[in-house]
């Protein structure tokens, strides 16, 4: 049998090179010692139970799993043309490097796209495009509706939640450093708000999860004296409640054991060195109504600050459950973000990160359309995260409903991510995202806080010539007609003809009948599911 063959043959070569040793030259003996060990690990692969593999051919099966580690690196640098890599392709990652590093950035000899591909998008430059002032400040959009007291210029583009035990504490100071001098905000992610968030005095958006860390009693419960204490910081510029993230949806999180250490068991305020547990639910709420009042009582411990929630959007029903609460209490959130389920700073098992919670252009188009339907949408500003990467995906998004951008994997780019994807192993090849000393220290803050800053003035800056170039001279002149999809090889249409687009308190007066059994359905009561 071949196994057996392989330890004959490595047996008789370790006799050979003994005898050749004795009678010829002691040279041998390292040709014996180097058989020796080959038969020893022939003989262990032969008699291990555990790999079927290493049992018929030992030793030679052990290449397969060094070609099966290092597949990733093999794929990504040699064989994935700069357009079709996941989750980012080539072409986008280097144009972050360059943009965060100020070097141009640009495109020689033509796009590499198959602009006659189904699926296909683009925007429809305008004859007369407007003019970009040299030196004109970022765009803003304000985030307060009737109820809140201390609204906020949001930027075009801003650091999306990432929490302090994902990332290490240099990638934290980084982004917030950067943050600080860019002038855009950075969210805390729901590990809580820390030192790190705090050191540079960058704008917050500080989020509350379903674990409540940073502001929660001992046995688990959202503490509100706690939160009013950290809400008045004058760098908290907005609050957030995460429902989901678009990782895993409907999931959690758990921050692995080995990234608990002391310094993040006290600001989450949870055991050193034990799995975090975010729960897949609130204790807060548990029906729409109950999470918009919580809401509105968030602001009211924030003195007035602006106070929203975040979520991946499930079932539309669900949403439209929020929406009548909403209509119901007479009180709504100053902000939502909408999460893509392509969004995956959090890692999920591929169930989740494959077929769970809406992607992003659904969502975002669902609660644009639930809140303009419902004679909401000019109190309430929405956000969206997942795979916002570049000028063109901040126009995209805002035409579809948006009003501004976050993003997450991109930022961890600017500050030296090479999708490597082993965030959540402890072992980011450029400490990023790890809690290892020797890794972290890797990352040099000043000057990855430098890349950050002009990673987001340069992508927001290629947003407002891409506007300019559609004839645009501030976002909310945007709009879905703006924005061409190819269909079929032959047809090409806006989104304002592909997708239905409601009219402001259209649902309230009589729904389209797309929209009617959800609408009918949508209990602002419960969330469970209609069947």
């Amino acid at each position: 049998m071949l196994p057996y063959a392989t330890v004959c043959l490595l047996a008789v070569l370790v006799a050979v090179g003994a005898v050749l040793a004795l009678l010829v030259s002691a040279g041998w003996w390292a040709g014996a010692a180097v058989a020796a060990a080959l038969l020893a690990l022939a003989v262990h692969d032969v008699t291990q139970r555990r790999h079927a593999i290493l049992r018929f051919h030992p030793v030679l099966g052990h290449l397969r799993f060094l070609l099966e580690k290092i597949r990733p690196e093999i794929q990504q640098y040699f064989i994935e043309r700069n357009y079709d890599g996941r989750p980012f392709d080539r072409d986008t990652r280097t144009i972050i490097y360059e943009r965060s590093k100020g070097t141009h950035g640009d495109q020689a000899f033509g796009t590499e796209r198959d602009v006659n591909e189904v699926g296909y998008e683009w925007l429809p430059h305008s004859a007369a495009p407007v003019p970009v002032l040299p030196g004109a400040p970022q765009p803003r959009v304000r985030v307060g509706g009737p109820d809140c007291s201390q609204p906020y210029d949001m930027a075009l583009l801003n650091i999306s939640a990432m929490s302090f035990g994902a990332l290490s504490a240099n990638a934290v100071l980084a982004m917030n450093q950067g943050a600080a001098a860019g002038g855009f905000a950075h969210d805390t992610g729901e590990g809580g708000l820390t030192e790190l968030h705090l050191r540079y005095g960058a704008d917050l958006v500080w989020e509350i999860g379903s674990g409540y860390f940073g502001t929660r009693t001992p046995d688990g419960d959202f503490d509100p004296a706690r939160f009013k204490d950290v809400a008045a910081l004058p760098t908290v510029r907005m609050v957030e409640l995460k429902l989901s993230q678009g990782a895993k949806p409907g999931l959690g999180g758990v921050l692995p054991a080995a990234k608990v250490t002391p310094e993040i068991a006290a600001a989450r305020g949870v055991p050193v060195g034990v799995d975090c547990v975010s729960p897949a639910f609130h204790r807060v709420f548990a029906t729409p109504r109950e999470l918009v009042l919580f809401v509105a009582r968030m602001r009211e411990l924030a003195s007035g600050k602006p106070a929203g929630f975040k979520l991946c959007v499930g079932t539309r029903r669900e949403l439209l459950a929020i929406c009548k609460a909403m209509v119901a209490e007479g009180v709504t959130p100053d902000f939502i973000v909408v999460d893509g389920s392509e969004g995956g700073t959090g890692a999920a098992p591929l169930e989740y990160e494959d077929h769970v919670g809406t992607p992003l252009t659904e969502g975002l188009m669902a609660v644009h359309n639930a809140l303009v339907g419902v004679g909401l949408r000019d109190r309430v500003r929405i956000g969206v995260g997942g795979k916002v990467a570049h000028g063109v995906d901040i126009v995209k998004r805002i035409a579809q409903g948006a009003d501004y951008t976050n993003a997450a994997r991109a930022m961890m780019m600017a500050t030296g991510c090479i999708q490597a994807q082993r965030c959540h192993t402890n072992t980011c090849p450029v400490g990023v995202a790890t809690q290892d000393p020797r890794r972290a220290r890797a990352l040099d803050v000043p000057d990855k806080a430098e890349r950050v800053r002009r990673y987001q003035a340069a992508t927001v800056d290629q947003a407002v010539r891409v506007m300019a170039s559609l004839g645009c001279s501030s976002p909310a002149e945007l709009g879905p007609g703006m924005l061409l999809r190819r269909i079929t090889h032959t047809d090409t249409r806006s989104y304002a003809d592909l997708y239905e687009w409601l009219a402001p308190g259209e649902l309230l007066a009589e729904p389209p009948a797309s929209w009617a059994a959800d609408w009918a359905a949508a209990d602002p009561d419960t969330f469970r599911p209609h069947r």
